[in-house]
């Protein structure tokens, strides 16, 4: 299979990185001085699973240059979707299938709705990797999974033949989930309340654990959560309340989520796919969601100023 990873930024670069390191034919897609960096010396991954450099078979900002593919792998940022799915059409042929690699759960749909349903099966992934510096990659720890399936929670033997074509990558876990809708969620549930505090305390998951009013604040968001995706008819484990917050226990205290870090260093973040998208799946399904409202509305300001700094200078009186 040849595959294309569309953003190769911390998440994609690395998956994309540990397919190249298996032998597997690799195209790229980035952009600006991680491009170039990576046309010149490679792409680096540091990583406690083991160092390494590889030549990706093309380094592209232009889906064009690659050409219809078996496989991409998406890996922009979750608002970046809507956009990636149309500069990627010229790497769908017939078979091609897309995995998403975003945070929230609306991009197997946002991809389908432009690119057709059967060139869509849902994915996420669990690591913690970034850009250290242009064709760089850091990982902060020995493994990642990546975690796809079939929409419709049919076996296919695309899939299998996906999670075959990781099994030799170093550093990589890839599971074919029986019900990805489902994984989704599972891992919605953990991000999105974490995301949200995390930003508007503006404290590392060590600190919200310890005071006893902030870590009220991610049980009552995990709750929500938790109740909006029973309600979206969603199948999670029954005490999937106490795995997630059994899960932040373990955390480094240190540790902080990337749309926190985002919001922090004023660029455009998750937050209406993440605490947004929470409230308004809420509203649909009619389950009150205080907390997340409280953290969305709250933010709204901040992320609009990251977006379109020219309407919010205009807004606050800047340009009169």
């Amino acid at each position: 299979m040849r595959v294309a990873v569309y953003g190769a930024g911390g998440v994609g670069g690395y998956f994309g990185a540990r397919l190249a390191q298996a032998g597997v034919d690799v195209a790229l897609l980035a952009r600006g001085e991680h491009l170039q960096a990576i046309r010149n010396q490679g792409l680096r991954v540091e990583s406690g699973a083991g160092d390494v450099t590889v030549f990706p078979t093309t380094a592209t900002d232009t889906a064009s240059e690659v050409g219809p593919i078996d496989v991409v792998l998406l890996g922009v940022k979750s608002w970046q979707v809507p956009a990636a799915a149309e500069a990627m059409r010229p790497l769908i042929g017939p078979e091609t299938f897309v995995v998403p690699l975003q945070n929230g759960v609306d991009a197997a749909q946002q991809l389908s709705e432009v690119l057709g349903a059967q060139h869509v099966v849902g994915g996420l992934c669990a690591l913690s990797s970034w850009i250290a510096a242009p064709g760089v990659i850091q990982h902060g720890g020995t493994n990642a999974r990546i975690v796809f399936g079939e929409l419709d929670r049919e076996n296919s033997e695309r899939t299998e033949r996906l999670r075959e074509l990781f099994a030799p990558a170093v550093g990589v876990t890839a599971v074919v989930a029986p019900d990805i809708n489902a994984a989704l969620w599972d891992k919605f549930v953990f991000i999105a309340p974490w995301s949200g505090v995390g930003a508007i305390t503006r404290a590392p998951m060590g600190v919200i654990r310890a005071i006893p009013e902030s870590y009220g604040l991610l049980v009552q968001a995990v709750d929500e959560a938790v109740a909006v995706a029973a309600a979206s008819g969603v199948s999670l484990e029954e005490n999937v309340t106490e795995e997630t917050l059994a899960r932040y226990a373990q955390l480094p205290a240190q540790l902080t989520a990337s749309m926190q870090r985002d919001i922090a260093s004023g660029r455009p973040s998750e937050l209406h796919d993440q605490n947004g998208a929470i409230v308004r799946i809420g509203e649909d399904v009619r389950v009150p969601t205080p907390v997340h409202s409280f953290i969305y509305h709250s933010l709204i300001p901040v992320e609009l100023e990251a977006r379109d700094p020219t309407r919010w200078s205009a807004l606050a009186g800047g340009a009169e």
